[in-house]
């Protein structure tokens, strides 16, 4: 049988307190949601998960000391900095 290792893994707080200014600036407030570190156990196997930045109804992950962002999954990012002109303009889901 496999077992899997989860281990809680932080946001860095530099990374947490840009978020958390963009957001200001766009007069919203994220939820964050830590990532993790999955690890097969008795293997060099492992998995980072990314943590979770949800704004608007709307999933952004994110690796902490990266600069890029990633938009509901992993095949469409965004540099950090041009976070705050998404969120502007990005609409909310009326389907949710």
């Amino acid at each position: 049988m496999i077992n899997i290792i989860k281990e809680k893994l932080e946001i860095d707080e530099t990374l947490k307190r840009r978020l958390e200014i963009i957001c200001d600036f766009c007069n919203t407030t994220p939820e964050i949601i830590n990532g993790s570190i999955r690890k097969v156990d008795k293997t060099n196997l492992s998995y980072i998960e990314p943590h979770r930045i949800i704004i608007k109804n709307n999933t952004f992950l994110i690796f902490n000391y990266s600069n890029e962002v990633y938009i509901n999954n992993l095949s469409k990012k965004i540099k950090l900095n041009e976070l705050e002109n998404y969120i502007k303009t990005m609409t909310i889901d009326k389907s949710l």
